[in-house]
Parts: structure tokens; C-alpha cells; sequence
């Protein structure tokens, strides 16, 4: 938001700059009416106040009008002077171009995922995200936050280059408004992450969002149960609670550790992680299809397994028997560790 302030300064200089040119030439031509040239070199001369004399002698009129305009360009020229000097010594013309670029690369962008808050939560959503390949576009009001994180303060690989910080491709602007969402390329996007601290704010976002885009996925995060049936009502498709999460996952670490911890090996959350990878009937190589799950051996061929299977009228199907055929609409869910899941890719995608 202060970028695009900073551009509204530049502008309003530069409107400011032809309005004084279009007064004084005004002015000369209809008080003193001198011709174009002439009225053109008298208000140069009169906003650069080197002195020179006038083309003939002024009339009282023209004293006054004369008077009145030096003064009001005393005025724009201590305004352009304090605008150009924090746009050259202050780097604010690097950062619009910096931005300008961002903003015509996001455009180009269509199927990304959109991040709507770079807290703790959006900033893990965003580097699970960027893990996984996919496209992202940050959502964020506080620029000192992301100057902070890109930068690398913060000691966080962001891009995967194992250098701290990276680059993140940012909106600066509040989330609940149509024109920073748009900005984001929201109408193109695939999927939404709203994680703003407030609950209203994400109903508003997920509202605004789906307005704007009724095939878009949206995912909210929520602190209140109560928060829940209002993002659901706003258009937001599941909604999560960290804290009930969090509270969650502690208990169960008492009650079912091992089980916990085969969970955390599939989130990432342990340092010897599994990948859980879901894979379409349409993603499937075409000279597979029509083979059950024992004809296509994934297993022995890569090493992962097929734990579940998501049915096209939505049931789930736990370990699916060997003999089922995947028909359009199934979808895979596939457990390995990362090379077995490239393995399985490599061999069963289309490609």
C-alpha cells in the first residue's frame, strides 16, 4: 500500500507540474496576450525564477497574476523537490519498478494459488506450496514484514536456493478488497488460502473471492467455532482451526504416539518425511487404463504403495482391493518416500 502511495505522490507531482505550466501559459495569453512562444518562455522563466526580464511591461493585472503564481509555485517546486529526492535517494524508484514488474508478471499468471496473509500460517502454506511446485502469490498489508522475510532476516528459505529469504511474488494491499484481490489475479487463480488474523476479515476475503471467481478453491483458516458456519456460508470450502488443531495433536501424542508420528513422517513434520501424492484416472497413462490395481503393481515397480482411493461418487475406499479397476473420476492416493513418489510419477503419469 505505501508503494502505490508513493506512486500517487509521483503522480500528483507530475499533475501538478502541468497544471502550473497550463495556468501560466493561460494566464499570460489571456491578461498580457502574448502568443504562444512568448507565454511559454514567460511561465519557464517564471517557475525557474532566474530572472529575466519581461517581453514588455506588465499590466496591474498582470503584476497581481504574476504575484499570485510565483507563490503557488513556490509551493509545487518544494513539493516536487521533496518528492523526487525521496524517490532518488531513498530507492523508491527501484522498488515501483520492482513492483510494476511484479504486477505484469502476476498477470501472466493463471492456475496459481493465492495466500492471503503472511503470518505464521500463511508463511507455512506458502513454503508447502512452493514445495510442491506450485505457483504462489502472496497477499500482504504489512511491507516491512515481507521486506524483513525476502531479505532473509528471518532465516527462512523461501525459494529452495538455501539462501535465506527469496523470491516472493507480493500484493501489498488489504485482502478484503475486490481490487487487491483482483491485483492477485484472483479471476484466474485455482485455489485461495485465507490465514488474516481476524475471522471477519476472512469471511470477507472468502465473500469477495468467491464473487469474483465461483470456481476458485477456497481454504480459510478460522480461530472461533463459530467462525466456522460463517466461512462456510461466505463461500470458503473447508475451513481450519490451528489452535483446535494444535490442542488436538498434543493429546494425541499421550494417547496414540506412534500413530502421531507416522502422521507427522506424512506432513513433513518429521525430518525423515514420507510424501502422500494423489494421482487422477485422467493423470494415468493411457495404455494403463483399464488394468486393476494387482495388473498395475505400483508397488513393486516403485516402491510405493496405494493406501486409498478416492471413488468418483466420492466414497473412499481404504486399501482397495487388488482386483478393482480405476474407472474416470477415481483418484489414487499413493504413500512413498519422495524418490519412490518421482519413481511413481516418472512411471505412471501422462505425460
Amino acid at each position: 500500500m505505501l508503494q502505490r502511495l508513493n506512486i500517487n505522490r509521483l503522480i500528483l507531482a507530475v499533475v501538478l507540474t502541468v497544471a502550473s505550466l497550463v495556468i501560466g501559459m493561460s494566464g499570460f495569453t489571456y491578461i498580457e496576450h502574448y502568443g504562444p512562444i512568448d507565454a511559454f518562455y514567460m511561465t519557464v522563466t517564471t517557475i525557474a525564477t532566474v530572472g529575466f526580464g519581461e517581453i514588455h511591461t506588465f499590466s496591474e493585472a498582470g503584476r497581481l497574476f504574476v504575484s499570485i503564481y510565483i507563490l503557488y509555485n513556490l509551493v509545487v517546486v518544494a513539493y516536487l523537490v521533496s518528492v523526487f529526492s525521496s524517490f532518488i535517494f531513498d530507492g523508491e524508484l527501484r522498488k515501483i519498478y520492482k513492483m510494476i514488474r511484479t504486477d505484469q508478471e502476476i498477470k501472466r499468471f493463471s492456475g496459481h494459488v493465492i495466500v492471503c496473509g503472511f503470518g505464521r500460517n500463511g508463511r507455512r502454506a506458502y513454503q508447502e506450496l512452493r514445495a510442491s511446485g506450485a505457483r504462489v502469490v502472496v497477499v500482504e498489508s504489512n511491507q516491512e514484514l515481507m521486506k524483513n522475510i525476502t531479505e532473509g532476516h528471518t532465516g527462512e528459505d523461501y525459494d529452495g536456493d538455501g539462501v535465506p529469504g527469496g523470491n516472493i511474488f507480493t500484493v501489498f494491499g488489504d485482502a478484503t478488497t475486490d481490487l487487491v484481490l483482483k491485483q492477485a489475479g484472483v479471476e484466474r487463480a485455482s485455489a485461495l488460502i485465507t490465514s488474516l488474523p481476524k475471522d471477519a476479515d476472512n469471511v470477507f476475503v472468502a465473500l469477495s473471492a468467491r464473487a469474483l471467481n465461483p470456481r476458485l478453491k477456497i481454504i480459510a483458516r478460522a480461530s472461533l467455532k463459530t467462525s466456522e458456519s460463517k466461512l462456510i456460508s461466505a463461500g470458503a470450502d473447508s475451513v481450519v482451526m490451528p489452535d483446535e488443531i494444535g490442542g488436538s495433536h498434543m493429546a494425541k501424542l499421550v494417547v496414540r504416539p506412534e500413530v502421531i508420528r507416522f502422521l507427522d513422517l506424512i506432513s513433513g513434520l518429521s525430518a525423515d518425511k514420507l510424501r502422500l501424492e494423489e494421482m487422477t484416472f485422467q493423470q494415468i497413462r493411457r495404455d494403463l487404463h483399464g488394468r486393476s490395481i494387482r495388473e498395475l503393481d505400483v508397488r513393486s515397480i516403485t516402491g510405493a504403495t496405494i493406501i486409498g482411493l478416492r471413488q468418483a461418487d466420492g466414497s473412499l475406499l481404504v486399501s482397495p482391493p487388488v482386483d478393482y479397476v480405476p474407472i474416470p473420476g477415481d483418484v489414487l492416493l499413493v504413500l512413498g518416500s519422495e524418490e519412490q513418489i518421482e519413481n511413481f510419477e516418472v512411471r505412471f503419469r501422462q505425460l
